[in-house]
């Protein structure tokens, strides 16, 4: 009895589940999330009786709403993949989530200084290729209205913390990781970076955010590769958080230090 319970809590090196699974799954815990997330509705209209027309308006402009609408969404989706790992005894090692070391950040500076080139010639390709791609299509992220230091911190946390934690374990862990058992690692990384682009696609102002697909495509292959020269996912979040910064940097900062 004692040896069955031994083996029943020994936990596995590798995913047993099929790649299909790991991408319904990966769909699921995002629509998931989104309902999640969407518990912040209650403040506004159960609390405030606002009517629709309000409650959107206090979302879009709310720093303090949308900071507890991406919270609430990031925590889910971790806690939606370490409940599988849990449930199939899976290793949080086999997804990435291994010991930090020194060189993890390291890692994430360098693929940095990797990826910025190859995202400048994918656009440069792709504007002389297509007519009419606008490689300057304005992203919408929210946050339209963040004024003094507390915002400031609130967003930072939820733009350039938050989604590089989530989006790493979910992606170049999770759905990586079922992948690649099952198909060579090359196949693997482009359908990761396909899916990863496809859910940016949404973000566009006025209609899909073409240019961001092909940035987060190269982000995340860039990503895959950190992964896999790490064995870990920490390289991967810096390099997501320091790519997240630069971006936070020219929409929030930058316009802090024009001296009138």
């Amino acid at each position: 009895m004692e040896e069955k319970q031994l083996n029943n809590k020994k936990l596995s090196d590798s995913i047993s589940w099929s790649p299909w699974m790991g991408l319904l799954y990966v769909v699921l815990i995002y629509i998931l999330s989104q309902f999640v997330g969407l518990v912040i509705l209650v403040y506004p209209i159960f609390i405030k009786h606002f009517d629709s027309k309000q409650t959107s308006k206090w979302l879009t402009n709310s720093t303090y709403g949308q900071f507890i609408y991406i919270l609430l969404a990031e925590a889910f989706t971790v806690f939606a993949v370490l409940w599988l790992l849990k449930k199939y005894k899976v290793k949080k090692s086999v997804i990435g989530l291994r010991k930090i070391k020194l060189k993890d950040p390291l890692y994430g500076f360098l693929g940095l200084i990797i990826y910025y080139p190859i995202y400048f010639v994918a656009i440069i390709l792709v504007t002389s290729l297509i007519k009419g791609f606008n490689p300057n299509q304005k992203q919408d992220i929210g946050f339209n209205s963040v004024h003094g230091v507390a915002p400031l911190i609130v967003t930072f946390i939820s733009l350039v913390i938050l989604p590089p934690i989530a989006e790493e374990i979910v992606f170049r862990g999770f759905l990586y990781g079922s992948m690649k058992k099952w198909m060579p690692k090359i196949f693997a990384a482009i359908v990761t970076s396909l899916i990863f682009a496809s859910a940016h696609l949404i973000e566009g102002v006025g209609g899909p955010l073409w240019v961001g697909a092909i940035d987060t495509f190269v982000l995340s292959m860039v990503l895959v590769f950190l992964r896999e020269k790490t064995n870990g996912l920490y390289a991967s979040m810096t390099l997501h958080g320091l790519k997240n910064f630069v971006a936070f940097f020219i929409i929030y900062l930058s316009p802090l230090m024009i001296i009138h």
